[in-house]
This record gives structure tokens, sequence and C-alpha cells, in this order.
């Protein structure tokens, strides 16, 4: 017996953005993450939500690799005493999860899981670095686990245990280390803007909420349906301050040893993904842009039940199409499951698949198919003998749809305040980013912005867009009333 036509998500994503986000993740939507496994914090990422962070991995390891960078591999325990060496730098300590026994035996010294690389990366540094000669220093380590006792979680937000991407490199000089920031923002924008279609603002983040161990923090941060703002990435500045405690130095060319600079970058795997889902998603399910769609083709025959010879014809007819689509290159199903199309379409636009095609006895007998694009529902009739060319047409406009789309909604999602009473406003009514007048981004504004997280029930100082930063002229601090210094965006934070 054929399935009810009607599968998924039964709330609207406008309405109730909340649950909506988590009947898509789960199980009755496009089955990307389990929370079921019995342990808090700790998920399952199933099979389509795994291929989606695999190719996230895959799309940025490219770009890293293409940016002179290596990858090499740590183990996943860290000494206790590399941890604690920058405990006031570091900052995880009161997060971590520790290891301290062994069978039945218990460690002499403990373990901790790793929260963050910094800790077991650099003191290797300091034993692999020993010239001038030796720099730049670029590696990476990715697809990998961290492990960080946070106090609430939700799949693909944030978790106790979440995947990990990051790089660190050495540098002779801070001029290096700031041009390998600007790198670090770029290859940020190829994956997570240019492939992905996530539109989002790069910000210095005040020094109030910087990582402790850098000197700067420069962050990309997209806005989420909820208005609260998604960090999908961050990039340190380390200055010497993790190359002191762990002796990261070289000899210079007039053999005087001098303590490296440094820079690492962590592109948000599972934040990128939340901001996909979130961003592309309607209600009907996900919409994946082509280079990350697992599959990028289904095929859904249209079968009667009374015509078996015909049935037959449709089915030996869908086989051969799979095959030629496969020969061009392309990930393919052709789902031929006793289920009626409707469940089928249904099933298939909840994992966000971005072309499906039909085909009937009335497409086998004209040798054509029927293509219907995911993010519109655009439906068209096409000839096979063009079948290469409109498939990248197709594909094409899928995904110049879903990018103009996101351009619309963030670009609509910023608002401008000049008085605490319209941030307040604002940040209930619009949910986004506001942009508004602060005194000071450095340590004397983080007294406003404190009085600022209290007024507006969680809002944020996220910081100052590099791209297009704004000086205030006679403005005035939202909170203080003193001359404002900046232009600083504001949102709700996970």
């Amino acid at each position: 017996m054929a399935k009810e036509d009607k599968i998924g998500i039964t709330v609207k994503k406008s309405d109730n953005f909340s649950e909506w986000y988590s009947q898509l993740v789960g199980e009755q939507g496009a089955q990307l993450a389990d929370v079921r496994y019995g342990v808090q914090g700790f998920v399952v990422y199933r099979e389509w939500g795994y291929a989606l962070l695999r190719k996230v991995y895959e799309l940025l390891e490219e770009v890293a690799e293409n940016d002179d960078h290596n990858q090499f591999l740590f183990p996943i325990v860290i000494p206790e005493e590399n941890l604690k060496k920058e405990e006031e730098h570091a900052g995880f300590t009161p997060e971590v999860f520790w290891v301290t026994k062994a069978g039945n035996e218990k460690l002499e010294k403990p373990l901790a899981l790793r929260p963050t690389g910094e800790t077991q990366i650099y003191p290797m540094y300091s034993l692999w670095i020993r010239s001038y000669k030796d720099l730049p220093y670029k590696a990476y380590q990715s697809r990998i686990m961290c492990y960080r006792n946070e106090m609430t979680t939700r799949p693909f937000i944030r978790g106790r245990e979440f995947c990990f991407f990051e790089t660190h490199d050495v540098f002779a000089t801070h001029k290096e280390s700031l041009d390998q920031v600007k790198k670090d923002m770029q290859m940020m924008k190829q994956v997570a803007y240019d492939q992905l279609f996530i539109p989002f603002y790069f910000f210095k983040r005040p020094v109030w909420d910087k990582f402790l161990g850098a000197d700067a923090t420069y962050s990309s941060d997209t806005i989420m349906p909820d208005g609260k703002r998604n960090q999908i990435s961050s990039t340190h500045d380390l200055g010497h301050n993790f190359a002191k405690p762990f002796n990261v130095t070289y000899t210079d060319e007039k053999g005087k040893e001098q303590f490296a600079y440094q820079t690492c970058w962590g592109p948000g795997i599972i934040r990128l993904v939340a901001a996909l889902i979130s961003i592309h998603g309607d209600d009907n399910g996900l919409v994946l842009p082509s280079i990350i769609a697992p599959v990028k083709v289904v095929i859904i025959p249209v079968y009667f039940s009374d015509k078996k010879a015909v049935n037959e014809k449709i089915r030996k007819k869908c086989s051969q199409l799979k095959e030629e689509i496969k020969k061009l290159g392309y990930k393919v199903k052709f789902d031929d499951l006793d289920e009626s199309p409707g469940y089928k379409y249904n099933k298939w636009e909840l994992k966000g698949v971005p072309l499906r095609i039909e085909l009937g006895p009335r497409e086998v007998d004209q040798n054509k198919v029927t293509i219907v694009t995911r993010v519109d529902r655009k439906k068209s009739q096409i000839d096979l003998k063009n079948l290469k060319k409109e498939i990248e047409n197709s594909l094409k406009h899928n995904d110049e749809q879903i990018k103009k789309r996101a351009d619309a909604y963030f670009k609509g999602n910023t608002k401008s305040a000049d008085t605490l009473e319209e941030v307040k406003k604002i940040i209930e009514e619009h949910r986004g980013f506001i942009k508004a007048p602060f005194c000071s981004v450095e340590k004397d504004g983080e007294e406003c912005a404190d009085t600022l997280k209290a007024e507006t029930r969680g809002g944020n100082v996220c910081g100052t867009p590099l791209e297009k930063p704004e000086t205030p002229k006679n403005k005035k601090c939202v909170v203080c009333k003193k001359k404002a210094k900046h232009i600083v965006y504001i949102a709700k934070s996970y």
C-alpha cells in the first residue's frame, strides 16, 4: 500500500522558526540528526546530514590547500599541563571533558578531550620550527571532533561534541599575520557565500568579546530567521600570546632567536550547515545549492496500477536515464519504491534535491521528461536529446534563485537605531542586525555593552564591520550618551 502523500513539516518557518528547525532536522523531516543517542549534547549525524558536513569539509580543505596549507592530524587528548599552561589565554578549562581512568587504573595525570587545537599543536611547533627558513608554516586539521561541556545544545548550532576544522599558521612578522587574516576572510567568502550562498558580515569583535588568547578576533556572522546571529567562522590574530608560553621561536637571518607570530582560523562546520538549513530552507524542507546536495537529481516514475506493460516500459526508461545522468557526472537517484508519486515528491523536497525528473507514459512515448527545480518548483518538459544542457541550465537556475533569495533576505535584515529605546524596539520587532553608534569597542566600552545586553534581554555588540566601516558623525553612544567612536552591529546570539 502506498503511504499518504503528505509527510514532513507541520509548521510554517515564518510562524515558529524553532519548531520548524527541529522538525526539519529530525526524523519527521530531512533526517539530518538524531538527538536520541542517550547522552545530552551528543547527537548522531545521520546519512544525509553527514553528507552535508562532509561536503563543507571538502570545500574548506580545497581553499586551504590552494592557500598553501598542508594537513596534519593530532591525537584527541591533550596533556593536562599543556592545557593549563595557557589556562588564562585558552579559556576553555571550565568546559573541558577529562579522561581520568584507563580501564580500572586511575591515570597519573588526567588527559583533556580536545576543546580546540592550540594547546596540543603549539608544543609541537616549538620542536618543528627552528629557523626563518621554516617560515611561513601553514597547516590545518580537518574532519576532527572537539568537546566542550556546553550548557545549552542544539543540532548543528551548539553541541558538546562537534565537527571541527582549524588552520594554525606561523610567521616571522606581524604584517604577515595580518595578511593571513585577510586571506582567511577571503577563503571564508569563497566557501560560505560564493558556493553555499550564505550571506554574512565580517566583523572585528570588541576587545571584551575576543578570544582570550588573541590580540584581535575577526568573525563572520550571518543572521538566522529567529533574529539571532550565527557566527560561522572566527580568525584570531594571536600575536605572541601562545608563542611565548609554548616557546614557538625561530632563529632569524642574523642568528638571533625571535618569537614567532601566529594566527588560527576556525570555520564552523556545523554552524555553516545550520545557516544553510535555516536561510535557504522553506516550508517544504531543505533547499540546497547544487554544489552541496548529496543527490543532484532524483527520478520519479509515474506508474499506473492497471498498466503493467506500460509501467515496465517506464521503469526501463528510468533506469536508462539514471545511467545517462551518472555518465554526465551527477549523483542521481531513481526512486522505485512502492510509494505514490506525491509521497516521493514530498520526500525528496524535504531533503532539498535540486532537480526532480518525472517520467510517465506520455514522456516515454515522446522521448521527453518533465524536470522540476526545487527552489521554485519551476516545471518544464525537455527533450532527452538535450538532457545535458537542460540539467546544466536547471541547476544553474536553481542556484541563481537560491542566491537571489538569500541576498534579499539578508539585505532586509539590518536596521539602524540612534537611541537605546530604538534598539530595544527594533530587536524585539525586527529580529535582525541593528546598526547603532557606540562609545568604544575597547575595554572602556564593556560596561555599556553589559548594560545594552541587560536592557535588550540578550542583545550583543557583534563588532565593527571590516568591509564598509562607518565613522559616526555627531552621534552619541546609545547607552552612555558620550561621543560615539564607532558604528557597531548589535544582535541576539545563540
